[in-house]
């Protein structure tokens, strides 16, 4: 098996307790197997993308212990990546116009006896005729670029290594949005190939993109991924951790007076591993993947 792994942050902000134990699993899952580890920065979005939320992260994981193999891959400089698997997908009739607004799709899910699965896409723009299309182009409405999924296709088993099988709906995934950024879906699976990618470790919440992102690869010819999918962190509530949840981050965990060592170890007692250690590659040796747990964190936080 390809052991090679990697962490692919969005430049958006801070990494926090979540972020940064996942990143840690993902570094010691590699590590364990002597495979590659390797860094993306996944910031698409101009919008929300930040250099210098780049930089600190990567400060951060070092911080930590955690060291990767090669330069760090920016999504930013793979446009051209993306519309090539793009026109490769064309070329087999697969891609078709969406100028469907997240308020219809949501209202066609959820029209009387409507048998679409939830949260697939209900394939309204699939057939539209040349005058339908000229007019939303003629009302100014730009379109997103959608997989054209086969109808016998509508859902996806991923057997995940750590959370083991689910089956979850595969539907028309967004390629390109209609305001011209490439879709996760596509680039995460476009990138994990270009980094030779051979298990993908990351937050559960991300589980149900799997089978959707297998297929798309399969489309497009590329080498299967194994999953480990990391249950979430959680606050006191049980809900998903956010930087309002209080000191969270490890500039604020140091500013409590905690060291990048502290951290570590607090990362590593989540995961029922041990805490005598100075740096994550004293875990190497001995760290299991069956072992770690399979439900949420949920972390005390100082305000």
């Amino acid at each position: 098996m390809n052991w090679t792994g990697r962490f692919a942050p969005s430049p958006t902000g801070a990494l926090h307790l979540g972020n940064l134990r996942t990143a840690l699993v993902a570094w010691l899952v590699s590590r364990h197997e002597s495979g590659p580890f390797v860094l993306r920065i996944e910031d698409l979005d101009p919008l929300v993308s930040r250099p210098e939320h780049a930089q600190q992260q990567l400060a951060d994981l070092e911080a930590l212990g955690l060291d990767w193999d090669g330069s760090v891959m920016h999504q930013s400089t793979r446009h051209d990546m993306y519309a090539a698997a793009v026109d490769t997908l064309r070329a087999d009739g697969l891609v078709y116009e969406c100028f469907c607004t997240r308020k219809e799709i949501a209202s066609a899910a959820q029209a009387p006896n409507e048998s679409t699965l939830p949260g697939r896409y209900p394939g309204t723009c699939r057939e539209l005729t040349a005058t339908q299309r000229r007019g939303f182009l003629e009302a100014n409405r730009p379109p997103a670029l959608r997989l054209r999924v086969d109808a016998e296709v509508s859902s996806g088993i991923v057997v995940d290594l750590l959370a083991g099988r689910h089956e979850f709906a595969i539907d028309d995934l967004v390629l390109r949005r209609n305001d011209g950024t490439w879709a996760y879906n596509l680039a995460v699976v476009v990138d994990d190939a270009a980094q030779d990618i051979g298990v993908v470790v990351r937050g559960d919440d991300l589980l149900s993109s799997a089978p959707r992102q297998s297929h798309l690869g399969g489309l497009l010819r590329l080498p299967a991924t194994q999953y480990v999918h990391v249950p979430l962190v959680v606050n006191a509530n049980g809900d998903r951790l956010a930087k309002r949840d209080g000191a969270v981050t490890l500039s604020e965990r140091i500013a409590l007076g905690e060291s990048a060592g502290d951290v570590l170890r607090l990362l590593t007692a989540s995961l029922g591993l041990s805490t005598d250690i100075n740096s994550p590659a004293e875990l190497v040796s001995s760290f299991e993947l069956d072992s770690l747990p399979r439900l949420p964190w949920t972390v005390q936080l100082s305000s």
